[in-house]
């Protein structure tokens, strides 16, 4: 995989919409070496609506990414679902200063997408990885021995006494 086939041609297409799909894999990965996620599996679909002087792309991104559990430590696939709408303009000269719109310059026959791919898949993916199975109650894991509810109540049972001095104020 070379960045060169994630390219959208859009010169001698007629106006109006257009289909793209690309396929990501862990390929797709190693051409940013990026190597925090592996087994990246989704599809990326773009419509483009062609204008005569100006490009609307719309991206849609469904698939998933193994990442490792923050409070098991097991692994499991992060699903990924996200959209992205891009303006592609025309102009004197290159410019993607701006995230949402891409200058061309004029006389330029396609576009790549691989950058727009790889930040749309690298934000889709969260911050804090917790397995379904974790929120679903299904595994609990060694080191939790309380569930939330009574840790809340412990923390409301340990207030610091100077504390309850200061609400009797607000009587």
């Amino acid at each position: 995989m070379k960045r060169k086939d994630f390219n959208i041609v859009f010169s001698g297409l007629s106006l109006g919409e257009h289909q793209f799909t690309f396929e990501l894999n862990n390929s797709f990965f190693e051409l940013f070496e990026y190597d925090e996620h592996s087994n990246l599996k989704g599809d990326v679909n773009i419509v483009m609506n062609k204008h005569n002087t100006f490009l609307e792309l719309t991206f849609t991104l469904n698939g998933s990414v193994e990442v490792v559990c923050d409070r098991t430590g097991l692994p499991f696939d992060q699903k990924l679902s996200n959209t992205f709408d891009l303006l592609v303009k025309f102009g004197d000269e290159y410019d993607d200063e701006d995230d949402e719109r891409l200058i061309l310059p004029h006389g330029d026959y396609q576009v790549n997408v691989a950058q727009y791919l790889y930040e749309l898949v690298v934000l889709s993916i969260p911050q804090k990885h917790v397995h379904p199975d974790v929120l679903s109650g299904k595994i609990i894991p060694e080191y939790e021995t309380e569930d939330e509810t009574e840790l809340e109540e412990k923390k409301e049972e340990e207030i610091d006494p100077r504390w309850d001095k200061l609400k009797n104020l607000l009587n």
